[in-house]
């Protein structure tokens, strides 16, 4: 079979996709090429999926969909040395790269940029995808079913990737803090490690999953959970005293900061 599939970069990101891709039946493994510089890393990929891996990315830039997971540090030093790459559309999962960046480096070629987040390892991610002017209905459609095999996926305009990357390409790191958190204050009120830390998983779980079952919005189960004079309102009070709230909002607005930075 001929590569329908190619990848340069082949990190966590990149394999996730690989592996929910395959696992669904969306590619067969002989149509999927990874190129990747680290030879430990391409010969982990290939033994782990079964993939073609190269460490020539100008193998897997001929195919007819290329997907960009790299970082975006080194975006401008790869795709330079392309040699004439022949996409007829191109992924970029690359944070702060904009489409007329994408668009200038692959002339007259379709680029669609997204951002999945980690989750989608697992095959609970969120993707953001922003469509450049090139793009069909079909080759969106495409890029939806990609990213639908690694999770959830919602299409924005360009200018709000930056904020995406804020919120949800950032955001395991703060919610994994905040279980941590969680953990440690359990520990520190006289729980055992271990059960701390599954109470603590447990709860952001169930509660992430009550929120998106029941549709309510988070400050009516906030409202639900805090009786008067009780427990939990003292504690969210603790948490208000502490900034937890802005300082959750701060961080978003950062890393979209950074994302912007990092754009150039």
């Amino acid at each position: 079979m001929s590569i329908k599939l190619g990848i340069i970069g082949g990190g966590v990101m990149g394999c996730a996709i690989v592996s929910r891709l395959l696992d669904r039946g969306i590619y067969h493994r002989s149509e999927i090429l990874i190129a990747e510089p680290t030879r430990l890393q391409r010969e982990s990929v290939q033994q782990q999926y079964g993939v073609q891996v190269t460490e020539d990315n100008n193998l897997a830039a001929v195919a007819p969909l290329l997907l960009l997971a790299i970082k975006p540090q080194i975006f401008g030093l790869v795709v330079s040395k392309l040699s004439a790459p022949a996409p007829e559309l191109v992924i970029s999962i690359l944070a702060g790269v904009s489409i007329i960046q994408l668009e200038m480096a692959f002339p007259d070629r379709a680029v669609v940029r997204a951002m999945p987040n980690t989750p989608a390892t697992v095959g609970m991610g969120i993707t953001a995808i922003a469509a450049g002017s090139r793009v069909s209905a079909e080759q969106l459609d495409l890029a939806t079913q990609i990213f639908q095999a690694v999770g959830e996926v919602v299409t924005v305009s360009e200018s709000l990737m930056d904020a995406v990357t804020g919120l949800s390409g950032s955001g395991p790191a703060y919610v994994a803090i905040a279980i941590e958190a969680l953990a440690d204050g359990g520990v520190a009120a006289g729980l055992p490690r271990e059960i701390a830390n599954r109470l603590a998983l447990q709860t952001v779980l169930g509660t992430a999953q009550l929120l998106n079952e029941s549709q309510l919005h988070p400050a009516q189960l906030k409202d639900r959970v805090t009786s008067p004079g009780g427990t939990t309102i003292a504690g969210v009070a603790k948490l208000e005293q502490a900034g937890f709230r802005s300082a959750l909002i701060e961080a978003v607005m950062a890393a979209a900061n950074r994302s912007r930075d990092l754009g150039g």
